[in-house]
Formats: structure tokens, C-alpha cells, sequence
């Protein structure tokens, strides 16, 4: 059985099953690189064909065990598709390229996202009597009326202190809880719940495929979400205006090596 494979429109091969498989163990052939062989009617991704798995298992074919190291070697140097006429008149499918997240369907997975943080902010009212909830708006009265930053760190101060303990520990408790819901779908599909929503995925910035938790979530999203925190808007903005680039990679996803396509399926 002879497959020919293709990245990038360069086209490679023809390769045994076996010589297939050893390249989707040692990673030089991708998921994502596209294959055909005779009966195919078109170019498909590796990925498609064997299920998502790393092990190309064609039906019927029976693996040749005898074959020595130099009649299995990857280098076939002697190959070339144009030895078989059938492969020229088949175009490749440049469908299967992914394509990127627009930066609307970005933002508004932010803003769906942001939404479910809304509820933290509102929790201290919960634990406020009427005279602390008047207490709180004359308060933020004078923050917005301080004209030096000692008045309104003082301020601040003030505000802190009204609201009770029990309000900071529910207040803990639901950002921990929303941090390893959004962990688990991100390691799970690439998709926080906001982009689940709009249907875009955070893939590998060059090989396509899903990123581990550290790469996916810690680096793109706890990371930034302290460095919003100190440094807002500055960082957000500075982040964002990377987005503007060809690969539409903002700042976070430089740092992690991911970027945002459209949801495959």
C-alpha cells in the first residue's frame, strides 16, 4: 500500500503503513498533514483518516513484520509522486487548513466569558445591611470626588473594610470554582466557555493541534488575568493590538505558542 502526504502544498512520499506510523509516533508526520492513497477520491487530513488517533490501521491490511530496517527506512529517496499519474490530477484540499477566529468572534467570547465573573462583584451587597449599603455609595462618592491618590487609597481602605469576611470567602470560593470549570473545558476541547459558545478553539500555533493545561490556561489565562489586574488597561490594550497581526495572535497567545481558529466540527 503506497501513501503519498502533503503539507503546505509540498507534496512527499509514496510511504508503507508501517513508515506512516513511525513518523506519527516520532511526530515528523502531523494529524494535520494531509494523505492519499489509490481509491481515495480526494486529498484528506491523516487525522480523518484514522480517527484522530496516531495509528494508521487501514482496513484489510495486514502489517508486513519481515521487513528489515533498510527496506523500512523514512528517507525514500528514490520516491516521487509524479512515478504515479493518478496523484497529479488531485489537487490538494486547502479546505482542511484551519481558519482563524475573526477578532469579533474573539471579543465576544471575552465579553460571554466576563459575564460569568459579573456575579463575584455583586456577592458583598448580599452581605450588607441597608445603613453599609449607604455607607458604600458615599464612600465611592468620594473616591470619584479624590484629588490626590492618598485620599484614595484611604478611600479604598474604607470600602475594604466595611465589607464582611463572609463576603471575601464567597467571593474566593466562586472565583476558585469558575477557574477549574474554565480549566477543565480549556484542557478538554481548547475552549473556554465563552468560545464553546461562539465556536472558536485555542489550537498550537504551528502544528494545529489541542495544547496541554499549562500552555492553554496558566499561561493565556492566569498569567493575564494578574497582569490586568496591576496593570490595566495598559496590558489589555498592548495585548489586544497584537491580535492585529497576519496570525491574529494577540500577546497572550505569543507567550503560550497558540493561536484561535474556528471550531472544526
Amino acid at each position: 500500500m503506497q501513501i503519498y502526504l502533503a503539507r503546505n502544498n509540498q507534496q512527499a512520499g509514496p510511504y508503507t503503513v508501517e513508515q506512516i506510523n513511525q513518523m506519527l509516533a516520532s511526530q515528523q508526520v502531523l494529524l494535520t498533514d494531509l494523505a492519499w492513497y489509490q481509491g481515495m477520491p480526494e486529498w484528506k487530513a491523516l487525522g480523518e483518516i484514522t480517527q484522530g488517533k496516531l495509528v494508521f490501521e487501514p482496513i484489510g491490511y495486514q502489517q508486513n513484520s519481515n521487513l528489515s530496517p533498510s527496506d523500512n527506512r523514512l528517507n525514500n529517496n528514490n520516491s516521487n509522486a509524479d512515478q504515479n499519474p493518478t496523484i497529479r490530477h488531485i489537487g490538494v484540499n486547502k479546505k482542511n487548513k484551519p481558519e482563524l477566529a475573526s477578532i469579533g468572534s474573539r471579543v465576544a467570547a471575552k465579553l460571554i466569558d466576563f459575564l460569568f465573573w459579573i456575579p463575584s462583584l455583586a456577592m458583598p451587597s448580599f452581605f450588607l445591611d441597608k445603613s453599609q449599603i449607604d455607607q458604600l455609595a458615599v464612600i465611592q462618592q468620594k473616591m470619584q470626588a479624590a484629588t490626590t491618590s492618598d485620599q484614595a487609597i484611604a478611600l479604598q481602605s474604607e470600602l475594604f473594610s466595611l465589607i464582611p469576611m463572609e463576603a471575601w470567602q464567597a467571593m474566593g470560593i466562586y472565583v476558585v470554582l469558575m477557574l477549574i470549570m474554565q480549566a477543565i473545558f480549556i484542557s478538554k476541547s481548547g475552549q473556554s466557555i465563552g468560545k464553546k459558545l461562539v465556536k472558536i478553539q485555542i489550537v498550537d500555533a504551528e502544528t494545529d493541534q489541542k495544547v496541554n493545561l499549562m500552555r492553554g490556561f496558566s499561561l493565556r489565562s492566569v498569567i493575564f488575568i494578574v497582569l490586568n489586574l496591576v496593570f490595566f488597561p495598559f496590558i489589555t490594550v498592548v495585548d489586544h493590538v497584537f491580535a492585529l497581526s497576519k496570525k491574529r495572535q494577540t500577546l497572550h497567545d505569543k507567550l503560550a505558542k497558540t493561536k484561535v481558529i474556528k471550531r472544526q466540527n
